[in-house]
């Protein structure tokens, strides 16, 4: 299937890790034709994963960037925009969290981990993306969830319904702009979220799911460019979700 991407401009948070979702959703909007920015709080993985793009036969830029401080997000965005010239797709996939750990031994200082990035930090770069989008009349938003009712990373699962919740609204508030906002739900697979934890948490994860395996960057990948793309024009404010629990 043709998904149209071919010559729009993507940009990608948490793109960076070798073992995250950001890497394969990057290369493989490469591979159906963008040019992706690569952008991610360890500035040497996201270089690499903009090599990788260049590999394809794409152009491609690196850019560190913390998605909880706005400042840096807005110096981001406006260094995308100079170099493209303009954002088309904006995949929402940063995020962190706290060590896993009951949430009666946790810290406020591990609720801000959670919610800062993974609920503040999406909404921080969408504010920043949802300018240019709207002038040029076109935008898509791909915004991530996932992980709720998962004991020990309650707060890291209650952030995302959080982003699920403002998700909806925000699509309401974005189509008639142009820009359509969806979002997707992998499942649980281990990236750098999940593999520290222990081998037993992860094995609970993996038999409750129906399939009997964590989800992989490469289930998340194409369901991410179906929605970045064009044939996916009458879909808004919903929520694709990959888990098989």
């Amino acid at each position: 299937m043709d998904l149209k991407l071919q010559d729009k401009i993507a940009l990608v948070t948490g793109s960076g890790s070798p073992i995250g979702y950001g890497r394969a959703i990057a290369t493989k909007l490469a591979e159906e034709g963008c040019d992706v920015a690569c952008v991610d709080i360890n500035l040497e993985w996201a270089e690499e994963t903009a090599e990788m793009v260049k590999g394809i036969g794409r152009q491609s830029m690196a850019a560190k960037v913390d998605v909880r401080d706005r400042a840096e997000v807005d110096a981001m965005v406006e260094a995308v925009v100079e170099r493209f010239g303009r954002i088309d797709i904006l995949a929402n996939n940063a995020g962190a969290s706290a060590k896993e750990k009951p949430f009666m031994e946790m810290t406020r200082e591990d609720w801000d981990i959670d919610i800062q990035t993974n609920l503040y930090g999406q909404m921080n770069v969408a504010q920043a993306v949802i300018p240019y989008m709207a002038k040029q009349r076109y935008g898509r938003i791909i915004n991530t969830s996932g992980g709720q009712g998962i004991p020990t990373i309650s707060v890291y699962g209650a952030a995302k319904a959080g982003v699920e919740a403002w998700t909806h609204a925000l699509a309401l508030e974005a189509a008639p702009m142009g820009i359509i906002v969806n979002g997707i739900s992998p499942g649980l697979g281990a990236t750098g979220l999940v593999a520290r934890n222990t081998q037993e948490f992860m094995e609970v994860n993996r038999q409750r799911s129906a399939l009997r395996r964590l989800c992989r960057p490469d289930d998340v990948a194409p369901a991410v460019a179906f929605l970045a793309s064009d044939v996916c024009s009458y879909m808004v404010g919903q929520w694709l979700r990959l888990g098989t629990f």
